[in-house]
């Protein structure tokens, strides 16, 4: 057997500066996920870990320890009694690294849901190790890392949006992402970080982007019906125009209304969040 690479490197060089990535066909019959690194090229499952691993039989090592809170708590043991150990907290981190390779390749590849499933896992690994790490060092090691984890998850749930055609859920999407990394800071006592950080700018300026994508014509309609309305004291129409103007989730004040502000409505949040593009996160994750 020839166990030389070379041929394989050349037939695919590396390009500095830019990630190249690729799905394929493996021997076994399953896709797999192939990125070139300057050094090689790594190969990852596209389901479970990326390297193909079960421990002890479960799809993941963060999935192991999670039924062994599960038997802890069956037994009615102390949720708070539950530790996890330096060493399976630095398995769980590498674990985290892996994940990390394969979603940043499949947003190369623009499989959104796909990216959704993997940040929404390392966001629940992170909690996890708060929550139940035995040293403060291991229940804060992956916090730096949480406002880089949302955006990709958040710029994963636009792009889908997005692609579906919904540029209102991507716009929620982008909001909630942002809320979601404030949220973050002001919660690590640094509420003055958010402003600063390169994960909310470049989310706004997705958010930019995305303002002209934004079917405005109707509701710049609405907005001047409504004050047509007021004017001529019609409240009834004036009601009735409002509320289809949340529905459309205005999202900000009219001039025509002093004191009432518009509000996302529950259905945006449903398009934004639909099955397969939802995860585990944490409170507004």
């Amino acid at each position: 057997m020839n166990y030389d690479l070379r041929q394989l490197l050349q037939e695919w060089p590396y390009e500095p500066g830019q990630l190249s990535v690729r799905m394929i066909q493996g021997e076994d019959g399953r896709p797999k996920v192939q990125l070139r690194i300057d050094l090689g090229i790594l190969q990852m499952e596209l389901a479970g870990r990326p390297d193909g691993l079960r421990p002890e039989g479960c799809e993941s090592l963060l999935e192991l320890c999670e039924n062994r809170l599960d038997e802890h708590l069956a037994a009615g043991q102390d949720p708070e009694a539950f530790i996890v150990d330096e060493e399976m907290c630095r398995r769980l981190r590498e674990e985290a690294v892996q994940y990390y390779h394969r979603y940043v390749a499949l947003f190369v590849l623009e499989e959104f849901d796909l990216v959704v499933r993997d940040t929404s896992r390392n966001l629940r690994l992170m909690r996890f190790c708060r929550e139940h790490a035995a040293r403060d060092e291991d229940r804060e090691a992956l916090e730096q890392f949480r406002p880089y984890v949302l955006m990709m998850r958040t710029r994963a749930l636009s792009g889908a949006a997005i692609e579906d055609g919904e540029p209102k859920a991507a716009l929620f999407a982008i909001n909630r992402g942002l809320d979601a990394i404030r949220e973050h800071f002001v919660d690590a006592g640094q509420p003055e970080g958010f402003e600063a950080s390169s994960e909310a700018q470049l989310l706004r300026g997705m958010r930019e982007a995305l303002a002209p994508k934004l079917p405005v014509s109707a509701q710049a309609e609405l907005q001047s019906r409504l004050k047509q309305a007021l004017e001529s004291e019609n409240y009834e129409l004036a009601a009735i125009l409002r509320d289809e103007l949340r529905l459309m989730g205005a999202g900000r004040r009219n001039a025509a209304e002093p004191g009432r502000g518009g509000s996302s409505a529950a259905a945006e949040g449903s398009a934004a969040e639909r099955p397969g593009r939802s995860g585990d996160g944490e409170k507004s994750e």
